[in-house]
């Protein structure tokens, strides 16, 4: 699957400051937008809509192996027909000038000279009228005396027929597993996370809060324009904001842990849960930074599990991450990389990492990708062995076979290659394959009961195991089937 990291290169965040979560959202209408927030067009007034004017009709294997660079992650469709009542049929009569003066500066209209019109003769009927109408007129005008009085002298009279919501009715309680009482209580420990180059090139993602002492956990590719002496600044949902530096990144996985300068007491880690026991289906909820939009909330669902996903940022110097990944519809853009994927009571089930995108371009280049509703998490059963080897050592550790594989597609599942990287063996000598009898021209087709079809497939299904885990692989050899128990080996740090 070919996919992109959706955080990288995302359009600076709006200047005006992160609403606080108890803060509510502005409403003023018309106020003009300031420094650069999205704003829309008020569309022109439809010819036919009133007052208009009359208009006639008309990445690298566990042993070196390259990896392939992937592509893929992060206006208005014509109205639908409408019946002739929508359209506004019939047509309304021709506009008349306003006030009926004609347009013209003549007796009537506003501006315009007033003279008393000609005294007419009266008769009997026309006199009953009139005094009909000045009773009727002089009855409505007591009523509506009377009308005010009452209702301004018995406003809280138990007699009235509305009813007024309480003066507390703004305290709603809301049910633990609905998604604005998950949401209130994830987004104070959830952070924007701007990333700044040494050359002043960077971008915007997101993270939360992993422990008390102050580790952030995120995406790697959210904090790699930082990583040689950048600038990292964490921001709360409050407006409070933190310097911060990457204690550790792991760019296979995607991961990264960093932690903030003067931490705050009161940090307030996310429970993590347990993504081994997600079922396709099971509802979820992002919480993201989306185009630099902080604290948003989407919702969706598990819509696949242990999916292969090869992820980069698109440019040609970027390496593939690999991961078997929660596969989500919940709307996920550039900047919600290392946001949260929360199951339906609020555990944190994976990292927001990866889209798959249908435009060609990648986010370095002319056209943005944006959400399809297929969006990628990286478990969190794995993300968490890799922060807590992060924080413990600062580098990654990487589970191995010994061996190169091939990461193009129609192999009918993980070749092993001829030869391995810069011209070395393709099996490591003495390594966990070589163990296993496995060599060059093997194709694995399975690991444990896990069908591998790809090179790609078969490296993230291996990172989601821990060195020392034994597996059995399934490969064929000459036309034959053939099983491996296998002792995974180990590899340090990022290569």
């Amino acid at each position: 699957m070919s996919t992109e990291n959706e955080g990288t290169a995302v359009p600076p965040a709006p200047s005006a400051p992160p609403v606080p979560v108890e803060s509510p959202a502005a409403s003023a209408q018309g106020a003009a937008p300031e420094g650069g927030a999205p704003t829309a067009q008020i569309p022109a007034v439809p010819p036919s809509a009133p007052g208009a004017p009359e208009q006639t009709p008309a990445y690298a294997a566990p042993m070196g192996a390259g990896a392939p660079e992937a592509h893929g992650y992060g206006s208005g469709a014509p109205g639908a027909p409408v019946s002739a009542a929508e359209a506004g049929w019939p047509p309304p009569p021709p506009a008349v000038p306003s006030y009926a003066d004609g347009g013209g500066s003549g007796a009537g209209g506003w501006g315009s000279s007033y003279e008393q019109p000609a005294p007419k003769r009266k008769n009997g009927r026309g006199g009953l009228v009139a005094a009909i109408l000045v009773a009727a007129l002089v009855a409505g005008g007591v009523g509506g005396g009377i009308g005010y009085s009452l209702a301004k002298n018995n406003d809280s009279s138990t007699d009235s027929t509305t009813v007024s919501a309480p003066s507390s009715s703004g305290d709603v309680k809301r049910a633990s597993g609905t998604v604005a009482n998950v949401a209130a209580k994830a987004l104070p420990s959830t952070v924007t996370i701007e990333a700044e180059s040494s050359s002043g090139s960077g971008g915007t993602g997101t993270g939360f809060v992993f422990d008390t002492q102050g580790h952030i956990l995120t995406n790697n590719h959210v904090v790699a324009e930082a990583v040689d002496g950048g600038k990292l600044t964490a921001t709360f949902p409050d407006g409070k904001k933190y310097d911060a530096e990457v204690v550790g990144h792991a760019q296979g996985y995607d991961v990264a842990v960093i932690k903030l300068k003067n931490a705050p007491s009161d940090l307030k880690p996310l429970t993590l849960g347990d993504s081994d026991r997600v079922a396709v289906g099971d509802s979820t909820i992002a919480i993201g930074a989306p185009f630099g939009l902080s604290n948003t909330v989407t919702t969706g669902i598990i819509s696949a599990k242990n999916r292969p996903v090869a992820s980069s940022d698109g440019s040609a110097s970027s390496k593939a991450s690999y991961m078997s990944a929660l596969q989500t519809d919940a709307s996920i853009n550039p900047g919600n990389s290392g946001g949260p994927l929360l199951d339906a009571q609020g555990a944190v089930i994976g990292i927001n990492s990866a889209i798959q995108s249908s435009g060609s371009g990648g986010l370095g280049g002319t056209s943005q990708s944006g959400s399809i509703g297929l969006g990628f998490a990286i478990p969190i059963n794995q993300a968490k062995h890799v922060a807590q080897q992060l924080i413990k050592t600062g580098k990654p550790v990487y589970p191995v076979i010994g061996a190169s594989v091939s990461l193009e597609d129609g192999t009918g599942g993980a070749k092993i290659t001829e030869q391995g990287a810069s011209g070395s063996a393709a099996v490591t000598s003495g390594g966990p394959a070589d163990k296993a009898g496995l060599k060059p021209g093997d194709v694995i087709t399975k690991l444990d009961d896990q069908v591998i079809d790809s090179g790609p497939t078969l490296i993230g299904e291996i990172w989601t195991h821990q060195p020392g885990d034994a597996v059995k692989l399934t490969y064929t050899r000459d036309g034959k089937t053939h099983t491996a128990e296998v002792t995974l080996g180990q590899r340090e740090g990022d290569s």
